[in-house]
Order: C-alpha cells, then sequence, then structure tokens
C-alpha cells in the first residue's frame, strides 16, 4: 500500500510540475507573441538600414520612451546614473563633506560636514574654491552640477583644491581624501514653542526612520507636548520609512496603508506596536510638492482622525515603483501597484498613457492658474470618490490629500521691493557679505540663543537697505516696513545656516513668518 501511495504522490507532482512548465511555456511563448512587431523592427533595422547602428543608444533610446509611455513615473536609468539616483535615498554618498553655494560665479564653503574629509584637512566656511586639480573654477561660470562632478569622487581618491580664505594674502592649498559623507533627511528637530517641537523631513531615506526617533527622543527630553511634523517639499522614498514613523505614532492594529497593483495582491500595512508618539497631538504641514511616502503618511494620520493635515493639497504620487537592476549596472524603477489610504482612496492623481511628462508636471502651474494656492474653495473635489474617516469625516479621493485647515500662500509681504531684492539674490548675498566680516565671532557661537543675542544687538536692516541701494534697489518706507519683519528673518537664517548650528540656526528664524507652521502650532496647542 505505501509504495502505492509513495507512487501515486510522485506522480501527482510529477503531473503538477508538467502542467506549471508547460503553462509557464505557453505564458512566455505569449509574451513573445505579443512583442513580435517590436523584435521584428529591430531585426530589420539591424540588418537593413542604411548605416552602422549604435545598438546600445538606440536600444537605450527605446526602453526610455517604452517606459515613458506607461505612466509618469516608470523610469530607466543608465548605468552612468545609477549611483547619483540611489545616493539620496541611500543616506551617504562620496566626496569631501561640504555644503557649498554659488551665488555669483565662485563656490562658497557655507559648512563642513563635522568629522568629514574637509574638516580633517582645516577647510573653513567663508572659504572660496578657486582652483580644483589646479583648474581654475572660479569667475569662470562652471555649472553647480559641473562642480559636484568635480569635487565628489570614490572613497580614497584625492582632490586637491585651492582655496581664497579671508585674511590670507596666497591661496591655502589642500589635498582632500574623498570618503562616505552621511545624507541626514531629518534636517532639524527643535522646540518651536515651550510645548510643541517641530521636525521637519525633506526625504524617506534609509536612516529616516532613525533618525526620525531620535528627533522624537530629544524633544520629548526637552518636554515636547504637540509635534508639528513638517513635509513640505518632501517627494517620498522608502515605503517602510514612512510606514516606521507612522508606527510611532499611530495605535496597534491600525491600517497604515495598502498597496494592490494588476499583479499584486492587496498587502495591507499595520502599526504593530505602542508608538513612542502615541499620546503626544500631531499635525502634519503638507504642500503641492509633499508626494508618495510623504502623502502616505499624511493619509495614514488624516484617516485614523490621528491628528490634522495643514497646509495645500499635496502632489498626488501614488504608484508605487520596484526596481529592477541590469548586468551592466543600468535598472529600472517600473511602476507595480498603486497606493490606497486606510479608508480606501488612491493617492495618485489621474493621467493617461498619452500624456506628455512635461504636461503631468505642468498640473501644478494649473493649480496656481485657477486660484487652488491662494483660495481653498478653488480646489475641485470628484463627488463620486467622497470617502469617510475612521471617525465619519468626509475625505476625497481622486489625487493628493487635501489638508484639513487650507493655508494659502503667503504673498501679503512680497511687495515690489521685496520681489526686486528676491531676484538679485540680495539677502543671501548680504548674510554672506555679514558673516564673512563677522566671521571669528560666529565661529564660536554654540546655542541659537547665543546667536539670537548677538543678532540682536545689531542693526541689520538699516545696514540692509543701504547695500541693496548700493545694487540699485530702493523702496519707500511703506514698502519696506512692510516686507521687514521677513527680510530680517531670512538674513538671521542665511547668517545662522553658516554657522556650526547649519539647519538648526536656520529654520527657528524663520518661525515667525512661516504662516502654515503658525497655524498648525495653534491647532495643536487647542488640542
Amino acid at each position: 500500500m505505501f509504495p502505492l501511495l509513495f507512487l501515486g504522490i510522485l506522480t501527482l507532482g510529477f503531473v503538477i510540475g508538467a502542467r506549471v512548465q508547460e503553462s509557464n511555456l505557453q505564458r512566455h511563448y505569449m509574451t513573445v507573441q505579443k512583442w513580435n512587431k517590436f523584435n521584428t523592427i529591430l531585426n530589420y533595422v539591424d540588418k537593413a538600414y542604411v548605416d552602422h547602428i549604435p545598438h546600445k543608444d538606440i536600444e537605450e533610446k527605446s526602453i526610455e520612451l517604452m517606459l515613458k509611455s506607461l505612466d509618469p513615473h516608470s523610469v530607466y536609468i543608465r548605468a552612468s546614473d545609477m549611483e547619483q539616483a540611489n545616493e539620496s535615498l541611500e543616506g551617504n554618498f562620496e566626496g569631501i563633506g561640504i555644503v557649498f553655494n554659488m551665488p555669483s560665479d565662485t563656490v562658497v564653503v557655507m559648512n563642513i560636514v563635522v568629522g568629514g574629509p574637509s574638516e580633517r584637512v582645516g577647510i573653513q566656511p567663508g572659504d572660496r574654491i578657486i582652483t580644483v586639480n589646479d583648474s581654475v573654477i572660479a569667475g569662470r561660470k562652471v555649472p553647480q552640477d559641473s562642480v559636484m562632478k568635480l569635487l565628489r569622487g570614490r572613497s580614497g581618491s584625492k582632490v586637491k583644491v585651492g582655496l581664497k580664505r579671508i585674511g590670507e594674502k596666497n591661496l591655502v592649498l589642500a589635498t582632500i581624501t574623498r570618503g562616505k559623507i552621511p545624507v541626514k533627511s531629518v534636517d532639524v528637530a527643535y522646540m518651536s514653542t515651550p510645548h510643541t517641537g517641530y521636525i521637519k523631513i525633506s526625504k524617506f531615506s534609509r536612516s529616516t526612520g532613525d533618525e526620525f526617533k531620535e528627533a522624537a527622543r530629544k524633544l520629548m527630553n526637552e518636554k515636547m507636548q504637540n509635534l508639528v511634523l513638517d513635509l513640505r517639499g518632501n517627494t517620498g522614498g522608502y515605503l517602510e520609512q514612512a510606514i516606521e514613523i507612522a508606527n510611532e505614532i499611530l495605535g496597534a492594529g491600525e491600517l497604515i496603508v495598502y498597496t494592490e497593483g494588476k499583479s499584486s495582491k492587496r498587502k495591507d500595512y499595520f502599526a504593530d506596536r505602542h508608538g513612542l508618539l502615541k499620546n503626544i497631538p500631531v499635525a502634519i504641514l503638507i504642500d503641492e510638492g509633499s508626494a508618495s511616502a510623504s502623502e502616505v503618511l499624511a493619509g495614514a494620520i488624516q484617516d485614523n482622525d490621528r491628528g490634522l493635515i495643514v497646509g495645500r493639497r499635496s502632489f498626488g504620487k501614488g504608484l508605487v515603483q520596484e526596481p529592477f537592476i541590469f548586468n551592466d549596472g543600468s535598472g529600472m524603477r517600473l511602476t507595480v501597484a498603486r497606493y490606497y489610504t486606510p479608508s480606501g482612496r488612491c493617492i495618485q492623481r489621474p493621467y493617461s498613457s498619452s500624456d506628455d511628462s512635461d504636461d503631468y508636471y505642468m498640473e501644478i502651474q494649473r493649480r496656481y492658474d485657477h486660484g487652488e494656492m491662494n483660495v481653498e474653495d478653488s480646489i475641485k473635489q470628484n463627488d463620486s470618490l467622497r470617502y469617510l474617516t475612521r471617525n465619519g469625516r468626509t475625505v476625497y479621493g481622486g489625487g493628493g490629500i487635501t489638508p484639513d485647515v487650507f493655508v494659502p500662500l503667503d504673498t501679503l509681504n512680497s511687495n515690489s521691493y521685496y520681489l526686486k531684492v528676491f531676484r538679485k539674490n540680495l539677502i543671501y548675498k548680504f548674510a554672506l557679505q555679514f558673516s564673512d566680516a563677522n566671521r571669528a565671532r560666529l565661529s564660536k557661537v554654540k546655542s541659537l540663543q547665543e546667536l539670537r543675542s548677538y543678532l540682536r544687538r545689531k542693526n541689520l536692516i538699516g545696514s540692509f537697505t543701504s547695500y541693496a541701494a548700493s545694487n540699485g534697489v530702493t523702496g519707500s518706507w511703506e514698502e519696506l516696513r512692510a516686507c521687514q519683519k521677513l527680510i530680517s528673518s531670512q538674513i538671521k537664517a542665511q547668517i545662522g545656516r553658516g554657522t556650526s548650528l547649519d539647519d538648526e540656526g536656520f529654520y527657528p528664524f524663520l518661525d515667525n513668518v512661516d504662516n502654515a507652521l503658525q497655524v498648525a502650532i495653534q491647532h495643536v496647542e487647542e488640542k
């Protein structure tokens, strides 16, 4: 009996295996048939075209156009671009460890990564990079991305720079050994008021969850009772990092998001523990630049009625990409599913496979044109895509997350005088000039309170108006008074960023001119 049963099991296994193999072969044959014309055309071009064919170039252009025709977010990445495409999400890159800017035609070192290669050889904020590997780059309007390529490189490789330093007659020469440079995704975390903490996340990289928890613990130790989480301009990144943060805010068992596609069965993601911030009132700031993982997090908080969403409607990117890497180092990110919020809303805004990608991204401009950025009633809602949150509040699908509390673009202080100095970049240039003149004192600043006290004693606005006038920008007393607060805050923020405080010396100075943040604080402190 046993041998017969065993034989039957073997036969069953063989039959199933044969059928699976046959099914796979059939699917493969059908797939080949589907793409038969494509392959036939390539063969004709290869054999009959009048000139020699650059196969690699045609292959890559064909792939790019094919993926572009599917949806706005499926994309082919050439091998030469793969490292740059991944580094912002990986949490580090290889380089020399400086933050720089080019206010005119010269690279100015704004800050140094602590413990990085540049700090080890004595590079200082305010240094101007004149030469790289004995080639002059100053005064030649070298594009900023070209400068980045010159300075970045593999860990262990060397780059020689010539620096113009205030107080030094001759160029200061330094040879820097490149290394791994951490890229933070949590820009800043501080107490905006005695009771309300503020955390800004710029992207969702591999380290974002850990960075966020470290920032939250820091603010909890500073007696934080409420939190404003800023996701404005955050274009997304790794889904699991958004889920990790939602885990710290939601209660165990609450749905965060689910994904579903033609070949991807529905997958639910739930909060699975008692989060660090579960009992802390939360407000999340979003705008038209908040996309993908940012929208997943905002949607989870909104649909679970866990906090308020404040600002303007988010971008509407709810397509899930899966990466595929090829043998030559190139790859693609192919859309395989869609994101859905706990109430069932699809985050992705409508698109057509025939749309030009430029037209797709111009939708943000169209929001400006029809008034959505300034008037809440201009937001178009589709009544057929009405959903309910956990507590029965109405929310809408159809693309993006619509905030609970709308805050328009602040244009009240942007009068003609402000616009003139802004277009000429005079605020930044004045802040840089002030920092250069006061570099010795600013280098000793160790806290935000110390910096505030120091700048309070300086007549920044008076000095700035004289500086602006010397650069051809003047205004009436009424114009100056109307935008004085805005300009003063931005000058202080730029000066603060150039100190060792970095972003912790930048964002706090902008609190009082950030309308969306002030609205969020008001609501969250009123619970």
